[in-house]
């Protein structure tokens, strides 16, 4: 009996102005986004990730220190606490990214892992942060992570996450493959232009390189402060022979359900023989060469 697990992505539009008070939008997204849980709940969604800074916009767009009144602590803030409850409820594992503060003025771009059970299983801090011209001054807002790449055993099913920019760094996605997972997520916010033909070519070819599963979100809409595009949406689930099996449109609110049959993950390694014949003893030029 093959080994089936249903997985869920949330795309979602800014809820409200940006131009509101900070802590109303957030209390407006997160109330969004529960009703789009119970949605994925009533769908026997069992493992389910939402957009990168879901309770938010994406403030990265310009450089003000008011955005870091989003922060929270990882695990003991409101957030998580909140989606504790919120996946033992509905047997759920659920992804939940956060601006974290681990201490007074230091702040990471970070998911969460809760387990079905409501258990807080660990966080991943986003490791590759960008700082470019137009609109992603990151390094004004996160320290890059400094957690490695872990993998999170859940009831369903062994997950990674990476977030957003970090699609574009194979070496963590290869991590990620030798720490055991067998579906990576990565919670996003990217815009129509420069990458969005990346978009279904960088993370399918993570697919089929390592042979797991990859869910990728993206936000939808326009939004301040980033007035200068549009996020387009397209979230999606790949196999591991880097097929699109699912994904939403590029306009609008949306819950993306697959089932993922976890037994293709052999099927596909048992042809592919990547793990078997790499050569790991032969790539040391990639670490000597940071220097």
């Amino acid at each position: 009996m093959a080994r089936t697990v249903r997985g869920g992505l949330i795309q979602a539009t800014l809820s409200m102005s940006a131009e509101q008070p900070i802590e109303k939008v957030k209390q407006s997204m997160i109330e969004k986004h529960l009703l789009m849980i119970e949605q994925a709940a009533k769908k026997g969604v069992q493992i389910l990730c939402m957009q990168e800074l879901f309770y938010g916009p994406y403030f990265c767009a310009e450089q003000k220190t008011k955005w870091y009144s989003l922060v929270e602590n990882i695990p003991d803030g409101p957030t998580t606490k909140l989606m504790q409850e919120v996946a033992k409820k509905y047997s759920m594992v659920i992804v939940v990214p956060i601006y974290e503060e681990e201490i007074k003025g230091v702040y990471y771009n970070t998911a969460a892992v809760i387990d079905a059970d409501g258990k807080y299983l660990g966080k991943y801090r986003k490791h590759h942060i960008p700082h470019c011209d137009p609109g992603f001054w990151e390094k004004f807002y996160f320290k890059p992570g400094n957690l490695g790449f872990p993998v999170f055993k859940t009831a369903f099913a062994d997950i990674g996450v990476y977030i957003c920019y970090d699609r574009h760094f194979p070496e963590g996605a290869r991590i990620l493959g030798l720490n055991g997972a067998e579906i990576i997520f990565n919670p996003s916010a990217t815009v129509a232009g420069l990458s969005e033909y990346l978009w279904e070519l960088e993370q399918p070819a993570h697919a089929v390189a390592n042979g797991y599963f990859v869910g990728a979100i993206n936000r939808v809409g326009t939004e301040a402060p980033w007035n200068i595009g549009e996020f387009y949406g397209k979230s999606y689930f790949c196999n591991p022979r880097g097929k699109i099996i699912v994904q939403a449109c590029r306009d609008k609110d949306e819950l993306v359900v697959a089932d993922l049959n976890l037994d293709e993950i052999l099927e596909v390694r048992n042809v592919w023989q990547f793990y078997r014949d790499r050569r790991p003893e032969s790539y040391g030029a990639i670490t000597d060469l940071q220097k």
